[in-house]
């Protein structure tokens, strides 16, 4: 998924319901204003520019007739989205230059593969920078737009952050609709049009946040989502579900879902845009009752490009997903049909010999770029430290009361034990649904767009979101590139642990995923207890440009000696003097997460009974990342500091609430191979009980300090 748009410098301050902008009067007077001929010109030009990059290394306004010369030896890229998305492109400038004061309009692309239609725009806007000689319109820039493309090492093969007005990366399918929802939760100033190809309609997100805005029912003063379905006919190989159904089925499954199905061919520009207009007038807030307007542009896969080669058929194929035509710079039939088809757009009328868009195409563009949007800064809620011990409940109801927060739950907000209200009520900033991905894509689309965000859910269903979580790094990772840092963190609050969990329910395979990426954007916090766990959360919802994992048991457990925390939250971990001995130890115990802690910590005392001369040092791992070496993961512990608490020939006993395996290797990058004995989550047989499970993996008291005593004795033997 991307987003493109032009944000207003200040966003305004949030109205409420009232506030909604009339988005219709925008329509019609972008309508009185840019003539049906620039929109028109507008798209040829985008749809020019698509095809150009695929296969031109020169001549890009065709002055001349085309040459072989001009052509790729060998074309890269997909088009057959491209047509549809230049049609919305082109249709939306107008009403992005038009739309009301203080109002933000947002496209969101719903897959990654129309990069050239995203390179297209950013060029014709004036933002594209590749000669080095600044963004704008100019020959050297048009040509190098289209000699570079695919541009893999300066903006990626796909759709990513490190195009211009670009603010989400593609690839990931399914979960536009849901980010797009959130993107204009509390922002009723805020249009997001999000582009969703028919094939994404297949993908369980998609399906399910349709339904999804009426769990928003009641929770606030929000922005509007325009969806637009480009029910083109063609998934990447072969017919889409949505092209097996007629008008009339298609028309009520939307009206089944509570939307009110406006389809259009496309082919009928003017006609278009009073659909368009019909669409704006019909559009109310996200979470207000009512049928919401939704757009089925049902415009062929591929739309204006060649419909055959010689004998080759390729119109309505998936021959038109990529590059429908192979090797015209080889081939005398495909040579031709590339020239008819690059000349059908007369590109000539569309530049001028400079470069620039003629007068005509500039009508139809939404006009002079301006600052993005700026952040809202959170509360400042890492500056009340630890020694205030707030609950985990309070964090929550605290960074609400300060506004632009949001939590988001499938269904688990009682169940997890969260008190948000003092009646027990859900309060409008919290949302539950019963969806893990809907709460990721509400949770993502929230913080892109500047604002705070929490997602409480079960810690067996959270590994349902790892890929969109892998995704999310890479655009992190990419945004960071280009200098766009400072939005809030994603942040997941994993609770209902499978160490009381039952059999379904035990599965910890999120933290292990992420810790797997070696991305130093992620932090899995592991507070050894309830209090620790309040004060991390306030941290992480205080930070940016992190992807943060609270994982803490919902069931009240022991309390630790505060003194060591300040410690275990500016390192990532801390010696707890209170179980440690003085002087060089024997063995070195290191607890991850409050269950281990519990246990642990028990069975140190089982151990002092059982061998008072043994001298142990006792540790505490708050954050899992800083295991890892540098440069890897920034924030690890320096060389110093790891050999100051984890010395480096002691055995070490360590028990994480983890798959063992993901500690030991974050250990092993350290070159730690043989001294560590790392005890977690090790998958049983059949059920059985929380207190079973821990004898199963070695976690208990009792087995922990018969490992503990084992592993001196091999020492000393």
């Amino acid at each position: 998924m991307a987003i493109t748009g032009i944000p207003r410098t200040n966003p305004p301050e949030m109205p409420g319901p009232s506030g909604f902008p009339d988005w219709s009067h925008a329509a019609h007077q972008a309508a009185k204003a840019v003539p049906d001929q620039a929109v028109d010109a507008c798209w040829r030009a985008l749809n020019h520019l698509s095809a150009a990059q695929l296969y031109l290394t020169d001549n890009p306004r065709l002055a001349r007739a085309l040459r072989t010369t001009d052509v790729k030896e060998s074309p890269r890229g997909h088009w057959g989205v491209c047509p549809p998305v230049n049609f919305m492109l082109a249709h939306l400038g107008p009403l992005t230059a038009w739309r009301p004061a203080g109002s933000e309009l947002l496209v969101l692309h719903g897959a990654g593969h129309a990069s050239p239609s995203a390179l297209a725009h950013a060029y014709l806007n004036g933002t594209l920078h590749l000669t080095g000689n600044g963004p704008g319109w100019s020959m050297p820039e048009l040509r190098a737009l289209i000699t570079g493309f695919p541009h893999t090492e300066r903006f990626g093969g796909e759709i990513t952050p490190l195009i211009p007005g670009v603010r989400h990366t593609g690839g990931q399918l399914g979960p536009a609709l849901a980010i797009a929802q959130g993107m204009v939760l509390d922002a009723p100033h805020r249009l997001v049009v999000p582009l969703i190809g028919d094939g994404e309609l297949e993908t369980g997100a998609t399906s399910a946040a349709w339904l999804a805005r009426r769990a928003l029912a009641g929770s606030g003063g929000h922005g509007a989502v325009l969806p637009v379905v480009l029910a083109n006919g063609l998934k990447m190989g072969g017919p889409s579900l949505l092209a097996g159904m007629s008008q009339e089925e298609v028309h009520s499954y939307f009206t089944g879902l509570g939307y009110q199905p406006l389809i259009h061919e496309g082919a009928d520009l003017p006609g278009f845009r009073r659909l368009l207009a019909d669409a704006l007038h019909r559009l109310r807030p996200l979470g207000e009752s009512g049928r919401q307007p939704v757009i089925v542009l049902t415009m062929a896969k591929g739309h204006t490009g060649p419909k055959r080669a010689a004998d080759r058929w390729i119109a309505g194929t998936p021959a038109v997903h990529k590059t429908p035509l192979k090797d015209p710079r080889n081939n005398d039939a495909e040579f031709a049909a590339l020239a008819t088809w690059l000349a059908s757009y007369r590109p000539a009328e569309l530049f001028t010999t400079q470069g620039r868009p003629t007068d005509l195409v500039r009508q139809a563009l939404p006009g002079p770029p301006r600052a993005p949007e700026t952040a809202r800064p959170s509360a400042p809620l890492a500056t009340r430290g630890p020694q205030s011990w707030p609950d985990v409940s309070s964090v929550i109801r605290e960074r609400a009361a300060n506004g632009a927060f949001r939590l988001f739950s499938p269904d688990e907000i009682a169940s997890n034990r969260l008190e948000l209200s003092a009646d027990g009520s859900l309060p409008p900033w919290a949302v539950e649904i019963l969806n893990e991905e809907i709460c990721h894509g509400w949770l993502q689309g929230y913080t892109e767009t500047g604002r705070d965000a929490l997602l409480a859910t079960y810690e067996a269903f959270a590994p349902v979101n790892t890929s969109l979580l892998v995704q999310h790094l890479k655009h992190r990772r990419l945004r960071h590139l280009t200098g766009q840092g400072g939005l809030p963190s994603v942040n997941y609050l994993i609770t209902s642990l499978g160490w009381r969990n039952t059999y379904t329910h035990q599965n910890p395979g999120l933290v292990s995923s992420m810790l797997e990426t070696e991305d130093g954007f992620v932090h899995v916090y592991t507070p050894a207890d309830t209090t620790r766990a309040a004060a991390v959360l306030a941290v992480m919802l205080a930070s940016h440009d992190r992807v943060n994992f609270l994982i803490t048991d919902k069931h009240p457990g022991p309390s630790f000696p505060p003194d060591p925390f300040r410690d275990e939250l500016t390192d990532g971990a801390a010696v707890w003097p209170h179980l440690s001995h003085r002087g060089q130890p024997h063995l070195i115990l290191a607890s991850a997460g409050d269950i281990p802690a519990r246990e642990l910590s028990a069975a140190v005392t089982l151990l002092r009974r059982s061998h008072p001369e043994i001298k142990i040092r006792y540790l505490h791992v708050n954050d899992l990342a800083v295991l890892g070496p540098t440069p890897h993961w920034p924030y690890a512990l320096p060389e110093r500091t790891f050999t100051r608490l984890f010395g480096t020939d002691t055995p070490v006993l360590m028990a994480a609430p983890t798959h063992p395996g993901t500690v030991r290797a974050l250990l092993a990058a350290r070159g730690e191979t043989s001294r560590f004995h790392v005890v977690g989550y090790r998958e049983p047989s059949r059920p059985t009980t929380p207190e079973g499970l821990l004898e199963h993996c070695g976690l208990s008291a009792a087995a922990l300090s018969a490992q503990a005593a084992l592993m001196i004795k091999e020492r000393s033997g």
